[in-house]
């Protein structure tokens, strides 16, 4: 049964006034004195001072309810303080939150397995992932559940990981021979959550909670949050990420056809969420706003504050003036850089390929991370843009190499894909009406100036990081190229190195605009 109503709890003299769904447990579940709270979060992308969100909210209903605090993914990577400590600094302060259970995102493998571990194991973070094992051996690195005690009430936390890390981190799962490490199981996804479901309430789980991340969207593999709760039973709730979705409550039905409901808090802490179980047994989800939580002093906070004060010291090197913005969004806020060249794009290929002396230069639209507004730029607003740990490669390839590559990840176009390409040294049409969709390639002639059309069987060398290289990017399709220089700079020390010695620090007209790189034919549907 679906409840709807508003309800007022007062933190101090701040009052929530929040809308709320719920549905009731049977009258057979264990009943407790007082609520409990689950504070959530999603998709922080190193924004660590969303931590002190979490930490107040926590203390601030602490003394009136039982409160958890848990992640769904994505803590390491995707903003300055992972990108300048390796994920350090993340684990630091995500230590000091004191997690009752984490799951894994697919951007906690951007460093590797092995740093993974060891970066979780160091900030003693409490991991359940349910779908993650071991190639060879079968075993789960990470507990398939965490059950914790609130009252007189067990909650069991399932962590689930989309499959699809697989492919976008597809790297992290081979050893250097080649062989595959790790498995995430996309064929038996569902079965593992429900064979982990089945066990924690043997186990005496009044609750379960999937911490998932996985999303809403459809995709091939069906690995989605939505079908996870239609092909499973015995879930009381889904805390859901991945997507950066912002949905307060949201139900679905399980294979019992009974109601489940599902959250999701957005990215980088613009809300946490706020699972409230009733003492009659409701399940009230619901977001709460970061903009309204009142900070105040606590461990969190000054762990932050130390870190933030090591970091100012690192990024507030000017790196260039701007006259206009760096931009990777479109007009209406979409990512452009995952459908069409963008100045951003423009910029950060040039200095590949400047850098480097290749012929051309690639890279993968969703590594463009953030844009930079017009004015000052600092070495941590470059950071910002360029958020990850990859190192700039160049490789030789053919013709028909480059051809096949931008074939393949302008496939989605024009809808959006993370493999589009942004490119340097190059411009070429696609034309979403036929196939082959790439047409006119032409490659930059250094000693001419000029354009002049590929070559199919001419070799090239080309620039682009590691991670496209590795597999991880632009469709597997430059993996197992031969590597002529690698590991030479990382992408957004490239990048700063370009602004301030080529360009002298100051960014000239030609990057206020897209040069007319990659020209598209055919309309683009919302």
């Amino acid at each position: 049964m679906r409840y709807h109503f508003i309800y007022t709890i007062l933190f101090g003299t701040l009052a929530w006034f929040l809308s709320a769904c719920s549905i009731s447990k049977t009258a057979s579940d264990s009943m407790h004195k007082k609520s409990i709270v689950i504070l959530h979060d999603n998709d922080v992308h190193c924004n660590i001072d969303g931590y002190a969100s979490i930490a107040s909210l926590r203390d601030a209903i602490s003394d009136t309810a039982y409160v958890a605090t848990v992640s769904c993914g994505d803590y390491l990577q995707g903003g300055t303080a992972g990108a300048i400590s390796g994920g350090q600094y993340i684990v630091d302060v995500m230590r000091s939150v004191d997690y009752d259970a984490v799951t894994l995102g697919n951007h906690e493998f951007d460093y590797g397995t092995d740093n993974m571990f060891s970066l979780i194991a160091d900030g003693n973070l409490p991991v359940t992932c349910v779908n993650l094992r071991e190639c060879l051996s079968g075993k789960r690195p990470f507990s398939p559940f965490i059950m914790r005690t609130y009252g007189s009430s067990k909650i069991a936390f399932i962590g689930v990981v989309t499959p699809n890390t697989l492919y976008s981190e597809s790297y992290a799962f081979y050893d250097e021979r080649g062989r595959q490490k790790y498995e995430l199981c996309p064929q038996t996804l569902y079965q593992e959550v429900q064979g982990a479901v089945n066990d924690a309430r043997k186990a005496g789980a009044d609750y379960v909670i999937v911490l998932a991340h996985l999303g809403e969207s459809q995709n091939s593999l069906r690995a989605d949050s939505h079908t996870l709760i239609s092909m499973t039973r015995g879930i009381d709730a889904v805390l859901d990420g991945h997507t950066h979705s912002v949905v307060p409550c949201q139900y679905v039905k399980n294979a019992d056809g009974i109601d489940v409901p599902v959250s999701q808090t957005g990215t980088k802490v613009a809300y946490v969420g706020k699972l409230l179980i009733t003492p009659n047994g409701r399940i009230i989800p619901n977001l709460v706003a970061d903009s309204l939580i009142a900070k105040k002093p606590n461990h969190t906070q000054a762990v932050i504050d130390s870190i933030n004060a090591i970091m100012r010291q690192k990024t507030e090197q000017p790196v260039c003036h701007s006259k206009y913005a760096l931009r990777i969004l479109d007009d209406e806020g979409s990512l452009a850089v995952r459908y069409m060249e963008t100045n951003a794009g423009d910029l950060v290929t040039d200095a590949y390929r400047e850098i480097t002396g290749a012929d051309v230069a690639v890279t993968n639209g969703g590594g463009l991370r953030n844009e930079l507004p017009a004015g000052n730029l600092t070495y941590g607003d470059i950071i910002s843009l360029l958020p990850y740990d990859n190192y700039i490669c160049v490789a030789e390839v053919t013709g028909n190499q480059i051809i096949d590559m931008l074939e393949s990840c302008c496939q989605a176009t024009p809808h959006k894909s993370g493999d589009f390409p942004q490119v340097s040294g190059m411009k070429f049409v696609i034309d979403t009406n036929r196939k082959p969709r790439i047409s006119d390639l032409k490659v930059y002639n250094k000693k001419t100036g000029a354009y002049k059309p590929i070559e199919a069987d001419k070799k090239y060398t080309l620039a682009t990081i590691d991670y496209c290289i590795s597999g991880g990017g632009l469709n597997e399709k430059l993996k197992g190229t031969k590597l002529i220089k690698e590991n030479l700079f990382r992408y957004n020390d490239i990048v700063v190195k370009f602004i301030t010695e080529n360009l002298k620090g100051e960014l000239p007209d030609c990057y206020a605009a897209p040069q007319g790189r990659i020209t598209i034919i055919g309309k683009r549907t919302k």
